[in-house]
């Protein structure tokens, strides 16, 4: 069996760096630090201070505790960043401190063993009170995902090609997003990896019973660790990997109904424009189709209670503000926009490019988070959507009525969490959601 692996998270990134050491810590250099510092670039260096004295680190120091009780606060970390409840809170871990310069500002870095940083990701991510199965299950798609991220950064630094997340030409944008951008630290603490806050978010004996009865396990694809990836609700339909990533087939992240058996009454074949639309206005049955707020409140924390319109939602906005929206959130200047049209959908009717037709500039956009981002100040809930154009008195809006919270892409959150609900346990969650995949333990 191979050793518990330790990982770096990012957490932090800033100008300068405020945290509160509780406990006793040591940098690298054999210096004795407690209390509480600010940490700032002076000469391509760190300087230290507590306000009494100043101390000289070079970047990527390593301040480590000297007891298992210690533990270390960051003061005005920012989450959900990008997203409608983005907002500023003090956070604190267990492990390691490592504070490190990268592009003019300081980055802190967690350093721990993959199970400690389970423990809090799974309180992070939903309810520290979730069913047994659903944190079961979750314990093992976050560590599935963690280290086959881990795998895919080494492969890509060893490369010789470098790695391509853009097409662009003309008449048509394509980006998708990723985790490419992290080469110093293996996966950042925000929404962009896997919601990751420390000990700040309370666990449970239940969140500890999840991640030590499913130590070291991991779904398996033959010889490699799965790219385990989930979101908040599907819509009722599951996402390929390749309609929002790179185009890359990974045969245990496929499409399907969110159900047994598929919904009655519904084409599932979403990449039709027209079955795509009758889905979306509809409500078809799916596990994640609940307004059970008990089974809700398992998944989603206080701030993501915020939002309860998830499997079918609606945005509206005149030709005015989706002009300025468009062009704010892009940079391209489309003039004032004359329509919005589908051209490629997903497998879950998500769209995968979209043409923006304004009077000054044509262009297709995609893919899935591109067209999230450009169609919001924040997110759009999803790119699964249909647009109605009309006119009212000489007056044109746009209305989006969509499907589903994120990508949609692997294990549905709030579907599982009505599986576990029903009596399903967290091989047959694991095993509906990667179809194909095998559950292993890696050490």
């Amino acid at each position: 069996m191979e050793k518990t692996p330790v990982i770096h998270v990012g957490i932090q990134f800033k100008e300068y760096i405020e945290f509160t050491l509780a406990g006793a810590y040591v940098t690298s250099a054999g210096i004795n630090l407690k209390g509480k510092y600010k940490a700032v670039r002076v000469n391509g260096g760190l300087e230290l201070s507590d306000g009494k004295e100043k101390i000289s680190l070079p970047s990527g120091a390593l301040i480590e505790p000297l007891d298992a009780d210690s533990f270390f606060t960051l003061h005005d970390v920012t989450i959900g960043i990008n997203f409608h409840w983005e907002r500023d809170e003090d956070q604190s871990f267990k492990g390691g401190l490592k504070l490190l310069i990268e592009n003019e500002k300081i980055t802190a870095i967690n350093v721990l063993p993959v199970e400690d940083y389970l423990m809090s990701v799974i309180s992070s991510e939903m309810s520290a009170t979730s069913s047994l199965e659903l944190l079961k299950a979750h314990a093992v798609i976050s560590r599935s995902w963690l280290l086959a991220q881990i795998e895919k950064n080494q492969s890509l630094q060893k490369a010789d090609n470098s790695y391509q997340s853009v097409f662009e030409s003309d008449d048509k944008f394509i980006k998708w997003y990723d985790r490419e951008d992290h080469i110093n630290f293996d996966v950042c603490a925000d929404d962009h990896c896997q919601r990751y806050q420390g000990i700040t978010r309370s666990t449970t004996t239940e969140v500890e019973e999840a991640v030590m009865a499913t130590h070291g396990q991991v779904l398996m694809n033959g010889e490699a660790i799965c790219d385990a990836r989930f979101s908040k609700c599907c819509g009722g339909m599951v996402e390929k990997f390749e309609n929002v990533w790179e185009p890359v087939n990974h045969p245990y992240l496929q499409a399907f109904a969110d159900n047994d058996v598929n919904p009655q009454g519904f084409d599932t074949n979403l990449v039709n424009e027209a079955s795509a639309e009758k889905w979306m206005l509809g409500s078809p049955d799916a596990f994640c189709n609940t307004d059970d707020k008990e089974v809700l409140s398992q998944v989603l924390n206080d701030y993501d209670q915020e939002t309860n319109d998830f499997y079918r939602w609606e945005v509206k906005y005149t030709q005015q503000e989706v002009s300025e929206l468009l062009k704010k959130r892009t940079g391209f200047d489309f003039g004032l926009i004359q329509d919005m049209v589908p051209v490629k959908r997903g497998d879950s009717g998500r769209l995968i490019e979209l043409k923006i037709i304004g009077d000054k500039k044509t262009l297709t956009i995609g893919k899935e988070l591109e067209i999230r981002k450009a169609l919001s100040e924040s997110h759009l809930y999803s790119s699964a959507f249909i647009v109605e154009k009309s006119e009212t008195n000489g007056e044109v809006s746009f209305t989006l009525k969509g499907a589903g919270w994120g990508h949609g892409v692997g294990l549905c959150q709030i579907g599982a969490a009505v599986m576990g609900a029903k009596g399903y346990d967290y091989n047959a969650i694991l095993m509906h959601y990667f179809r194909g995949a095998e559950l292993k333990r890696k050490y």
